[in-house]
């Protein structure tokens, strides 16, 4: 059953086979096993988690459940959760209770869905590894030295090991489909502004985008359902009228034009990814598309542009966590500067000290014009290089990640080395478009890879599509790994 796909829960659920409370209860009863050698989950609630889902067994018994009523969820500890712990993985929130739903925790409430907890991520989502975060590194299924990927590696770990069927998650370089890739799920970034942001909480505003990551892309396009819609409550919502994302399912691949950038097929991109890769590629040839090459010629700049401008939006959204409304306090201090100071000195980790300074330093008087309001521009141009391409191509295909997953650890001490991992992602938030990670092969250790999908404004539906076709045909998004069987 820990295996089961959404569609196959849902009718269990409508059918009476098994009730949500028994549901929830066999996932609670495997985080409280396998999260000591994980690390998935920072806070549960168990009770709050089984009173959910007895209300979803009555809705279910009333008649009036939807599609994913009585579904158990794991979430990111960067969305706001009413009257659960919200830390976003920081000593900064260690002991915040948010008062509020965040607009995606408040549609999941509407569909019935349930709460597992929330998941361990990078402290304030900085990160690629989930090292970064205050509660400990999160360790991934497939090899428990390895890391997960970040920051949404608690939600990633969470489905890897089947301690929750579906997670959402948060990506504003990556952070979502990167994880996937190396933990061997399906993640998806929308389009920005598809997903509310409201009672997320913010690290790169202009760059943050909430989505599902789970097994397959069925079961990712059943959660944008409840995910997606207009709040207008976040000034970067779209109103759109609403879609449903399982609706191209189903359609054929014949005819479907892959581009591939030969930027992502260059050096710095390992043996084994890419053997991996091309392999799905053929697979795709074999339902019937073809591929051609494209070019996109400033992806390489994405990682300079992305650490001008994410850390200089962090310098601006960090500032709020000073001590004085909410949140760590430093308990000793001399005056209202040294309690600023103590506080996010104590309060914050290396990684977040390290992006709020050089946020910091880039919006000053003197370096704006030669740092932020250039990145800005270079970002103008990654945007038309994906507009340019989609002339060419129905879908941009290439790596998730240039190497697999590597060891906790090896990294931390070589924070460009450590950027570097999401030199395939990054573009895309920049420009605003919709990725997505699906699972394409395993490496000489036994650690996933990863295929990235991107496509144009608004084509989530068309992706998920896409993804599933490659799903129907492979059993890759199908494997787990063996020490969590059981």
């Amino acid at each position: 059953m820990i295996n089961y796909g959404l569609s196959r829960l849902s009718s269990m659920l409508a059918s009476r086979q098994i009730s949500s409370v028994e549901l929830t209860q066999l996932f609670l009863e495997r985080i409280q096993r396998y999260n000591p050698s994980t690390n998935a989950f920072i806070t549960l609630n168990e009770a709050a988690s089984l009173e959910a889902a007895a209300q979803a067994d009555m809705r279910l018994a009333d008649g009036n459940a939807a599609p994913l009523t009585g579904i158990p969820i794991a979430h990111k500890d960067i969305f706001c959760t009413e009257g659960w712990r919200t830390t976003c993985g920081s000593k900064m929130l260690e002991n915040f209770i948010a008062p509020y739903d965040a607009h995606i925790i408040t549609q999941c409430k509407q569909a019935g869905m349930v709460n597992l907890g929330k998941t361990n991520m990078d402290e304030f989502a900085m990160g690629s590894s989930n090292e970064t975060s205050y509660f400990g590194a999160v360790s991934n299924p497939w090899d428990l030295a390895a890391v997960p990927g970040g920051s949404s590696g608690g939600s990633a770990a969470a489905v890897a090991a089947r301690l929750a069927p579906v997670a959402t998650g948060s990506d504003t370089g990556g952070s979502i489909r990167q994880p996937a890739a190396l933990t061997g799920i399906t993640g998806l970034k929308p389009t920005y502004g598809v997903v509310s942001r409201y009672g997320m909480i913010a690290f790169a505003s202009s760059l943050d985008q909430a989505g599902p990551m789970a097994k397959s892309a069925e079961d990712c396009a059943l959660l944008m359902n409840v995910l997606a819609g207009f709040d207008a409550r976040d000034s970067t919502s779209l109103e759109r009228q609403t879609e449903d994302y399982t609706r191209l399912l189903d359609q054929p691949l014949a005819g479907l034009k892959i581009g591939l950038p030969r930027e992502f097929f260059a050096a710095g991109l390992s043996d084994e990814v890419a053997r991996s890769v091309e392999a799905a590629l053929d697979e795709y040839r074999k339902l019937g598309a073809q591929t051609v090459e494209i070019s996109l010629p400033n992806s390489s700049l994405s990682i300079p542009v992305y650490y001008v401008l994410a850390p200089a939006e962090a310098s601006t959204n960090l500032s709020r966590f000073d001590g004085v409304r909410y949140g760590y306090r430093a308990p000793n201090y001399d005056d209202l500067d040294d309690m600023y100071e103590k506080t996010r000195a104590q309060g914050f980790g290396a990684e977040v000290k390290r992006r709020i300074m050089i946020g910091t330093y880039v919006l000053s008087h003197g370096y704006y014009d030669a740092y932020y309001l250039q990145a800005q521009k270079i970002r103008r141009l990654i945007a038309q290089d994906f507009t340019q391409a989609f002339t060419q191509c129905d879908v941009i295909m290439g790596p998730t990640t240039p190497d697999t997953a590597f060891n906790r650890g090896e990294k931390t001490d070589d924070p460009v080395a450590m950027y570097l991992s999401d030199i395939y992602t990054i573009a895309v938030n920049l420009a605003g478009l919709p990725g997505m990670s699906i699972p394409c092969g395993l490496d000489h250790r036994n650690r996933p890879t990863g295929l990235q999908l991107i496509g144009n404004y608004f084509s989530e539906a068309h992706l998920l599509g896409i993804a599933h076709q490659f799903q129907q045909a492979t059993d890759w998004h199908e494997r787990m790994p063996d020490a969590f069987r059981g």
